[in-house]
């Protein structure tokens, strides 16, 4: 069975939720212990964000307090555009999750995942005078794609969003100067092909630095590894393939993320 499937079991409670919501509750939760996986959790800080399918402008975040690892489908918590919790259940929402996230999935029509995270390489870059450099074989496949948002502080004041979103402009990735990464995708498996792409960019160009200065790479060949890129290319998943051989790797080391 594919992780992302949702099947009834026999003389189990019917599910709260509708069959497509549930499924993208188990891939979105399953995504989180993913992230908890490689690391890239921050204590119970960060989010990954989804919007629910049908005419209302839901999504779903985790819940504050929870550990990455903790993050099950059911806990997941439902909240609308304004930060009201959608539904019974009375959980707590990170206000600064919630601002960036909010006004992401407010302004752009194609936000459906939003990924921010605080990866020690992925916050050095965005704390360098000169920002990602293309220097890579992951940069070079991040050609024109990486926007920068300069820091204004924690992340709790509404009036950030629009400044945030016009920096982002139509890119899809874009570094949180002094902060961290964040990632746009129309599915959760683009919005992850595309963030780990840049954190890995990040890393190499944290250890080249400690070699010296570091080889350039041509726009030109940029340009043409960016188009030649599978991360992106939906004949090859765009992603989904990825994702779901790491969702895998979670259920095995610990299925909780489907209750």
């Amino acid at each position: 069975m594919q992780p992302t499937e949702f099947r009834q079991t026999p003389g189990q409670p019917a599910s709260p939720f509708g069959d497509e919501e549930r499924m993208l509750r188990e891939q979105l939760a399953g995504t989180y212990r993913v992230f908890a996986m490689l690391g890239w959790s921050e204590l119970i800080y960060n989010h990954i964000t989804l919007r629910v399918p049908g005419p209302d402008r839901h999504f779903l975040i985790n819940p504050f307090g929870l550990h990455y690892s903790e993050v099950t489908a059911s806990n997941l918590v439902k909240i609308d555009l304004d930060g009201h919790v959608v539904g019974p259940r009375a959980q707590r929402v990170n206000p600064a999750g919630f601002v960036v996230h909010a006004a992401l999935h407010r302004a752009l029509p194609d936000a459906h995942c939003i990924m921010h995270t605080h990866t020690t390489a992925g916050l050095a870059v965005a704390c360098s005078q000169g920002g990602l450099e293309n220097s890579n074989f992951y940069s070079a496949q991040l050609h024109g794609m990486v926007a920068y948002h300069d820091f204004e502080g924690i992340t709790v004041r509404a009036d950030e969003g629009p400044r945030l979103v016009a920096n982002l402009g139509d890119k899809r990735l874009l570094i949180l100067r002094n902060h961290g990464l964040l990632a746009i995708g129309e599915t959760i498996a683009q919005a992850f092909a595309r963030l780990w792409t840049l954190n890995r960019a990040c890393e190499i160009q944290l250890a080249t630095a400690a070699l010296g200065p570091a080889r350039l790479i041509p726009d030109e060949v940029a340009q043409r590894c960016t188009r030649d890129s599978l991360q992106f290319e939906p004949k090859y998943g765009a992603g989904q393939d990825v994702l779901d051989a790491l969702l895998r790797q979670a259920e095995r080391i610990d299925p909780s993320y489907k209750e």
